[in-house]
């Protein structure tokens, strides 16, 4: 960290913008691979990109990279215990989580608000993460519900203005 700014006060600033959450999946040669990220966003239309930011600590981030493409699956309010299994390190993430094989083989898990299939285009150094571009395949809206959004270190639904 660098000496002009400490890390917990990096880590508060941060935690007050709020995010969705999404979980990243691949079907590798040993079967699904998942985690859930909170870094996940639409990065260009022409062409269509997507990006997120695994840590370089990831154990699943490695296997969903071997697969090359994989799936962003946008969840649900209803969906934070899902996003807990997937954010745990280690274990059967998809023990008793319904899901099936999207287009290019990535698990699209059940009940989330939208999917994103791609092919995994571009790999970048962001120091203690790694920026990962993706090219769309597919998108699709699935669901009509409120997002799962992650703010101050919490999960927190929406609530009208």
């Amino acid at each position: 960290m660098s000496p002009l700014i400490e890390e917990s006060a990096l880590r508060d600033a941060a935690s007050t913008f709020g995010t969705g959450v999404a979980v990243i999946t691949a079907q590798g040669p040993d079967g699904p691979a998942g985690m859930a990220v909170q870094s996940f966003a639409s990065l260009s239309l022409d062409p269509p990109y997507i990006t997120f930011s695994p840590a370089r600590t990831s154990r699943s981030w490695p296997l969903i990279r071997a697969a090359g493409r994989l799936a962003v699956n946008v969840l649900a309010a209803d969906q934070c215990e899902l996003s807990r299994c997937f954010a745990a390190s280690g274990g059967d993430k998809f023990a008793g989580t319904a899901w099936q094989p999207g287009h290019n083989g990535a698990p699209v898990l059940e009940g989330v608000l939208a999917c994103f299939e791609a092919d995994i285009e571009d790999e970048l150094p962001g120091g203690d993460h790694t920026i990962v571009i993706g090219r769309v395949t597919r998108a699709r809206s699935l669901r009509d519900a409120d997002p799962l959004l992650y703010f101050r270190r919490t999960y927190r639904r929406l609530t009208p203005a």
